[in-house]
């Protein structure tokens, strides 16, 4: 069998990117439409969307490129929860930078603990992921082993 050719691996890390900047980008505007309607208003700045999209994407290529894509991590240990941590100050700066949520302290806060919640659960969707990928996997291989008469 063929060793992937650089071309292949590096699409593999894009179309990878690409799903957790659209994943997160839904998430980060999950909280901050529920922050809208809480205060009263039920239009969202396309500005701030644009900013999250641009964030989430940046963030994708530091998590792939940079720590280690801790996220799709075997376990959580020290460098992926050093990994959530770098995330969640860069998603928390840049929201009270851009004025996502009005700069109110408790609602910024209550932004960091709710990233920490989402990078918690998307490593256990990827942790799931990677099991049900293992059982395919094995059941083809055993279907292969069968038809060859191994």
């Amino acid at each position: 069998m063929k060793k992937p050719t650089l071309w292949e691996r590096y699409l593999t890390k894009e179309i990878g990117i690409e799903f957790k900047a659209c994943l997160y980008f839904f998430a980060l505007l999950f909280f901050y439409c529920i922050y809208r309607i809480c205060i009263g208003w039920t239009m969202a700045e396309i500005l701030h969307m644009a900013e999250m999209i641009f964030l989430t994407y940046i963030v994708g290529y530091i998590q792939v490129f940079l720590l280690w894509n801790f996220d799709e991590a075997d376990c959580l240990g020290k460098k992926e929860v050093l990994g959530i941590g770098i995330c969640t100050v860069i998603y928390t700066g840049i929201s009270y930078l851009c004025n996502w949520f009005d700069r109110n302290c408790y609602v910024t806060i209550g932004f960091a603990f709710y990233v920490i919640f989402l990078y918690v659960c998307v490593y256990f969707v990827y942790k799931c992921r990677r099991k049900i990928d293992d059982k395919i996997l094995n059941s083809d291989l055993e279907l292969f082993q069968a038809r060859s008469g191994k």
